[in-house]
């Protein structure tokens, strides 16, 4: 279970995710740079996987597909927006 109200502090965007998709590995800065947050232009880049799902903000991305603690990846930097 994660917050869905991620906000990322490098490029204040707000972390999207996408339940049932990974990340293509061709994915880089400049796609999500360019494309977010775009639904329609962010599924070239998507892959059906079921129980997995999708980060991304403008500058970071991942995709989970087993519990993961985010916090130990400190490259990230994504912090609860606020409810």
């Amino acid at each position: 279970r994660t917050c869905d109200q991620l906000r990322c502090t490098a490029c204040d965007f707000r972390v999207s995710l996408f339940n049932d998709y990974v990340w293509d590995p061709s994915c880089d800065y400049l796609f999500f740079r360019n494309n977010m947050p775009e639904l329609s232009k962010l599924r070239a880049k998507m892959i059906k996987k079921k129980g997995a799902r999708a980060y991304a903000c403008q500058c970071s991305w991942r995709s989970i597909v087993e519990l993961t603690d985010l916090q130990t990846e400190p490259q990230l930097r994504w912090v609860c927006g606020k409810h």
